[in-house]
């Protein structure tokens, strides 16, 4: 899985015209599934996620997690972080896992983030055309990715 981690003022998609899913301040997460992506792949990035200590403490040092701040999750799947650029201009997202196998492992993942939360996170509509909106605060933003494990 290949993770975009934003530090967010708000944030919200939206599909059609309708608010899909809204968040105040925290994370917003793109997640891309890959063909290969384990249990415990997902089990690691959401803990990766909910401890990563990225908002700032009485001192104003990055120092608390999503969780310590009080702040929440919204998740978006986004095949095009397997984008491959090798061959000519046009992008190719064979890497990206069919969403016969990216959907479960999408919602999966949701799931986890919630649990480790103890609140829903709110989502896109996976496969859907979105909207994504957000004030990143800072700016924050991080890669993730579960081959590299950093």
């Amino acid at each position: 899985m290949r993770e975009v981690i934003q530090r967010d003022r708000h944030a919200r998609v939206t599909v059609e015209g309708r608010i899909a899913g809204a968040i105040g301040p925290g994370l917003v997460v793109l997640a891309g599934v890959t063909d290969g992506d384990t249990a415990e792949d997902r089990a690691w990035l959401s803990r990766k996620i909910v401890q990563m200590r990225l908002f700032d403490d009485d001192a104003g040092v990055m120092n608390r997690s999503v969780k310590e701040a009080g702040g929440d999750v919204l998740a978006v799947s986004q095949f095009t972080l397997f984008a491959s650029t090798r061959k000519g201009n046009r992008p190719s997202y064979s890497a990206a896992a069919r969403p016969e196998i990216a959907r479960p492992a999408f919602d999966a993942f949701v799931a986890e983030l919630a649990q480790l939360l103890g609140r829903p996170v709110p989502t896109g509509v996976f496969g859907a055309m979105m909207q994504v909106e957000l004030v990143n605060d800072g700016p924050v933003t991080i890669l993730l990715d579960t081959r590299a494990r950093e």
